[in-house]
């Protein structure tokens, strides 16, 4: 019979889940990693990791994500593509319920990540998958020599401006601003790509096309005027949505839509649920802060394990 009792149960993958079951599995406590239907989180849209430290000439993200996932099943740790539909934390042990199985925990991880935001047009909405993307590495394939559009101002827009370049044969990068959020280097390497050209002031008031994208209709956000823009492709870089929704009715979530933590751990207000990775940072969502999260959580679960057996001798 399958097991479905563990000590730690990590929802979702990437570096937070991964490392926390690394740590989980390592310190001899049954864990359970359950990455969802979309496993590998964020990291996965991400063509070169140069950042991380251990990889001095830069590693593709899913290969990055790869070893990871091969490291914490190496300790032991149980990995399976299952999407979580309700998390219980009324009872100890906790509930975590996947389709028809139930499993049972003596502490949680949530380690959800966030999802990419959107502008909320209906005609971006319409047009998804129809030219309307938030994911570079996935479709720029699809606009090989063809003109695209990357609508953001932070280091994901000037990424996967950069990255389209290797297809389509010219991207424009709108940005409501005159200004980037984005790191200095890579500004200026979005400078330097002769293909990309900056549209600045400029936001998007609709997505042009019945049946796929043909371009945009942008407002100037100094003097309100309209103007159309011409592309066969949009790539929206504007931010991300944190996914809470299995916890937003017990656990404390912040003004920003992140989840909250005591600071300096990984606890929520919910004992025994403990949170890793972007779910629960507004500030820094890196790789590799979201792996060092994902370490203090197995840790604190760990510890709050613990002190649970020592009540129960």
């Amino acid at each position: 019979m399958e097991e479905t009792n563990y000590d730690i149960i990590i929802i979702g993958g990437g570096p937070a889940g991964f490392t926390a079951g690394i740590y989980g599995a390592r310190a001899n406590h049954s864990t359970l990693i359950l990455e969802g239907t979309l496993p590998g989180g964020q990291l996965t849209t991400t063509t070169e990791v140069e950042n991380f430290p251990g990889f001095p000439k830069g590693i593709d993200g899913n290969e990055l994500v790869s070893q990871m996932r091969e490291q914490a099943i190496r300790f032991g740790a149980v990995d399976k593509f299952e999407s979580v539909d309700s998390v219980d934390m009324s009872s100890y042990p906790y509930k975590v319920k996947s389709g028809e199985t139930i499993y049972s925990a003596k502490s949680v991880i949530l380690a959800t990540g966030a999802s990419a935001r959107y502008l909320g047009l209906e005609s971006e909405d319409r047009l998804k998958g129809k030219g309307v993307s938030a994911c570079a590495t996935c479709d720029g394939f699809f606009f090989k020599d063809k003109v695209v559009a990357v609508i953001g101002g932070g280091d994901s827009a000037m990424e996967e401006a950069n990255f389209l370049t290797k297809f389509a044969s010219k991207v424009y990068l709108v940005h409501r601003r005159d200004e980037f959020k984005a790191s200095p280097i890579m500004v200026d390497r979005v400078k330097a790509n002769p293909k990309i050209e900056l549209v600045l002031n400029s936001g998007v008031d609709e997505v042009l096309g019945e049946n796929k994208v043909e371009g945009l209709v942008l407002k100037n956000t100094i003097t309100g005027e309209l103007s159309e823009l011409s592309c066969d492709g949009v790539f929206l870089a504007i931010g991300h949505q944190p996914n809470v929704d299995l916890v937003k009715d017990i656990a404390q979530i912040d003004e920003r839509g992140y989840l909250k933590v005591i600071p300096g751990t990984s606890k929520t207000n919910v004992e025994g649920l403990f949170a890793a990775g972007d779910v629960a940072d507004p500030t820094y969502r890196q790789a590799i802060t979201a792996a060092g999260s994902g370490c203090k959580a197995a840790l604190d679960a760990q510890r709050f394990i613990e002190h649970k057996e020592s009540l129960e001798d």
